[in-house]
């Protein structure tokens, strides 16, 4: 094995562990619902994205069970040889119903989307206007495009028009895409959709928004574009089908004429094998269900209100989220996790979120009920949080 190597790894990793942002990840001994099981001890579950529950829902279970009967485990090929199964086609058509749109087109994973659909429309002949919080895989699927990235300053509507206006009147670009997440994943926040399209529409800009956080919670349940009535207004809404839908994988919708073009040229698309007939069937069901009911948004809404209140009463800093999602911003690095650690010990499991998630010196365990939590563990949660909040001194 190589000298330099090793000496790199273990001298980084003894670096990330000095300064409190090395992660260490927990095996969970069962189902990912609102109590889990790590290292033999139960806790209340408030790290999941899991927003309304579906990964352990009964009925998609079986739903899941049935397709693997008749289909099998896996698709077997690619989507253009023969791994696309009439069970993708059916999702994919059921996805545009889902987010009001001509088509879709269904990936792997979230991350392989953003990675296929950037790259797909965009080159190194365009830009791209990104919002300097964007998630990871925004930023890598930007990246691989070779366009320019103009980072504008979060949610600030009159740096994204100033860059906006700047690029489209130098004549660099053929093409100019804004992209935007729907909810902002750390803090919660929901994205200035409707300024956003009028500066789109005013600089004619490709317009972009990763759902992933918002789809299933936001909209009753329809995602962000819908929370603002702008499914018309959108180029490319993207999302993905493993927080809120409770399975795996990412979809792009919009015009037709875009799905085609993807089809063709989104190269994670054309060269990984199909998602698992299970996964489909049960992320078909899934929508559905999200379709016909609010019930479940309804709970996620309501608990998420609850817990959030709770915390802020007892003094803690939430930031200035307007979704279910409730950031406990600590700060310091070494401090937040031994906060998380002293949560974990009392009870509650709630990852810190350090850097290189969130920018150094804003540390903060993210918290996310779900419409699967009851009040009793909320309530259970909140005591243990006041607890070891005035313990460590993060809370008078």
């Amino acid at each position: 094995m190589s000298k330099k190597l090793d000496a790199f790894l273990d001298e980084n990793l003894s670096e990330l562990k000095e300064q409190g942002l090395y992660n260490e990840i927990d095996p969970v001994e069962g189902p990912n619902g609102p109590i889990i099981k790590v290292a033999g001890k139960e806790l209340i579950n408030l790290s999941s994205n899991n927003y309304l529950g579906l990964a352990t829902n009964e009925d998609l279970k079986q739903v899941a069970k049935d397709a693997i009967d008749h289909y099998g485990v896996g698709a077997g090929a690619v989507r253009t040889i023969n791994g696309t199964l009439d069970l993708h086609v059916k999702l994919e058509e059921k996805l545009a119903e889902f987010k009001g749109t001509e088509a879709a087109i269904s990936y792997q994973s979230g991350f392989n989307c953003n990675m296929a659909a950037i790259s797909g429309v965009m080159d190194k002949n365009d830009a791209i206007l990104s919002d300097q919080l964007n998630h990871a895989s925004i930023i890598d699927g930007c990246r691989l495009s070779r366009a320019k990235i103009i980072a504008y300053k979060h949610s600030d509507m009159e740096d994204l028009r100033a860059k906006a206006k700047e690029a489209t009147e130098s004549g660099l670009y053929n093409k100019v895409m804004v992209i935007t997440d729907g909810v902002f994943s750390m803090d919660g926040d929901i994205a200035k959709l409707p300024e956003i399209v009028e500066i789109a529409k005013e600089f004619d800009l490709i317009t972009y928004v990763d759902d992933a956080h918002g789809s299933g919670v936001t909209g009753k349940g329809k995602g962000t574009v819908k929370h603002f009535g702008l499914e018309k207004e959108i180029d490319m809404q993207m999302g993905t089908l493993s927080k809120a839908v409770g399975v795996v994988g990412g979809y792009v919708a919009g015009k037709q004429n875009l799905i085609d073009w993807l089809k063709v040229r989104s190269r994670p698309f054309l060269f990984s094998t199909a998602v698992t007939p299970g996964d489909v069937a049960a992320i078909t069901a899934a929508l559905q269900m999200i379709i016909d009911s609010t019930e479940l948004h309804d709970k996620l809404w309501d608990n998420g209100d609850y817990l959030k209140n709770g915390l802020k009463e007892l003094g803690f800093d939430i930031g200035e989220s307007e979704t279910p999602i409730t950031p406990c911003i600590i700060g310091e690095e070494k401090l937040t996790q031994q906060f998380s650690k002293r949560l974990f010990e009392e009870g509650v499991y709630a990852k810190s979120i350090v850097f290189p998630t969130v920018p150094k010196g804003t540390g903060r365990v993210r918290n996310m009920p779900t419409a699967a939590h009851s009040k009793e563990q909320l309530d259970e949660a909140i005591a243990i949080y006041e607890k070891v909040g005035k313990e460590l001194g993060v809370i008078n």
